[in-house]
């Protein structure tokens, strides 16, 4: 995994994933395919997940804030310990029923309006291409 992090393709995208995920406010939520969709990576809500669990301990990435799409708590098979997701969830206010359910309708992100998506990527954009095209002295 840290392997494939390191990688251009796939750091780029984890790291827009954690620009992203950073976005969501304390007491919601988003799932994996929001995020996904946000990024430009739409259909690849596993590579949310991929990111989220390649994070380190103490990152400030939120990264507890991301359910999947009936919005379970599914961190568990990703790395992390669903407990604690539960925990920190708890701890911004948000319900997490015994099955590890969050209630969407009440707690989901609204996301980014399309304006917002679209300077977003606008951003990610000029900062691909000042990689690629360094200024030579």
């Amino acid at each position: 995994m840290t392997e494939m992090r390191r990688s251009g393709s796939a750091r780029g995208i984890f790291e827009r994933v954690y620009d992203v995920v950073r976005m969501i406010p304390w007491g919601q939520v988003a799932t994996y395919g929001q995020i996904a969709a946000i990024v430009s990576h739409r259909g690849a809500a596993r590579t949310v997940g991929w990111a989220l669990a390649s994070l380190e301990h103490g990152t400030d990435v939120p990264w507890h804030r991301v359910v999947n799409s009936r919005g379970f708590v599914s961190l568990r098979e990703l790395g992390r310990p669903s407990e604690a997701q539960r925990a920190l969830l708890e701890q911004e206010g948000v319900a997490v029923g015994q099955r590890g359910e969050v209630n969407l309708r009440r707690h989901q992100w609204r996301g980014l309006d399309w304006p917002e998506v679209e300077t977003l990527r606008q951003t990610w954009n000029t900062g691909l291409q000042a990689q690629s095209n360094p200024e030579v002295d």
